[in-house]
C-alpha cells in the first residue's frame, strides 16, 4: 500500500540519503542476492529465538531490497530478469522468515503461535501467487491493504521492540484483508471482461447474421 502510493519517488530519497550507492555501476541482481542472504537468515534468528538479531537482519536485507531496484534505474540495468529473480527471492525470504518463527513457536511448546505464522506464511504466499496469477489476465492488480514492505517492517518492529505476538495478529488479519481484496477486486474486474468480451462476440454473431440475411435476398 504504501509503496504503490509513494511509486518512484523513493528513489530520490535513497538518491539524498545514500549517495554513496551511485558513485560506481553495481550490479543490482547481486545486491539482491545479498539482500535475500541477509533477510533469510532472519529465519535462523528467529528459529533460535535471536529476536533483535532478526530484526536487524530483516532491517539490512529490507534496505537492499529497497535500494537495488533504484539502482539499477539509475544505471539503465533494469531487466525482465533481475525483476524476476528480485520477485522470485522475495518469496524465497517470505517463506524462511515464517518458517523460522514457526519453529521458534514449535519449540516453546506455543501451538497458538504456530498456528498463526502457519496461516501468515499460508497467506502471504496467497497474496503474492494471486498478484501474479490475475496480471496475466488483468492490466494491474492493486496492492491491497498490507503489502510485502508493510509485512517485513512490522516483523523487524516487533522482533527488535519485544512485541511479536502484536505483531503477528495484525499480520494474520491485514494478510488475509489483503488476500480478500484481490480476489474481489479480480472477481470483479474479470467479470467485466468476461461481460464485454460475450458482449462483443454477441455483436459479431448478429452482425453475421445480418450479412447473410442481405445475402440471401440479394441470392
Amino acid at each position: 500500500m504504501i509503496k504503490e502510493k509513494l511509486g518512484h519517488r523513493i528513489d530520490g530519497w535513497v538518491h539524498t540519503l545514500f549517495p554513496f550507492l551511485f558513485w560506481r555501476p553495481i550490479n543490482p541482481d547481486v545486491m539482491t542476492v545479498v539482500g535475500t542472504l541477509v533477510a533469510g537468515a532472519s529465519g535462523l534468528a528467529f528459529a533460535g529465538g535471536e529476536l533483535r538479531l532478526a530484526g536487524l537482519l530483516l532491517v539490512a536485507g529490507g534496505f537492499f531490497d529497497l535500494v537495488d531496484g533504484v539502482v539499477a534505474r539509475h544505471f539503465g540495468r533494469t531487466t525482465r530478469f533481475g525483476a524476476f529473480l528480485d520477485s522470485s527471492l522475495d518469496r524465497v525470504v517470505d517463506i524462511l522468515v515464517m518458517l523460522g518463527l514457526f519453529t521458534l513457536y514449535v519449540r516453546n511448546s506455543d501451538g497458538v503461535g504456530a498456528l498463526v505464522c502457519a496461516w501468515v506464511l499460508v497467506a502471504t504466499v496467497l497474496t503474492s501467487y494471486a498478484k501474479a496469477r490475475a496480471e496475466l489476465m488483468l492490466e494491474r492488480m492493486p496492492g491491497g491493504f498490507l503489502e510485502r514492505g508493510e509485512r517485513i517492517g512490522l516483523l523487524a518492529i516487533g522482533a527488535l521492540s519485544g512485541w511479536l505476538w502484536p505483531v503477528l495478529g495484525v499480520l494474520a488479519v491485514g494478510s488475509s484483508v489483503t488476500v480478500g481484496q484481490r480476489f474481489l477486486y479480480a472477481y470483479r474486474e474479470m467479470g467485466r471482461l468476461d461481460r464485454e468480451a460475450a458482449g462483443a462476440a454477441a455483436g459479431a454473431v448478429a452482425d453475421r447474421e445480418v450479412v447473410e440475411g442481405d445475402a440471401e435476398e440479394a441470392g
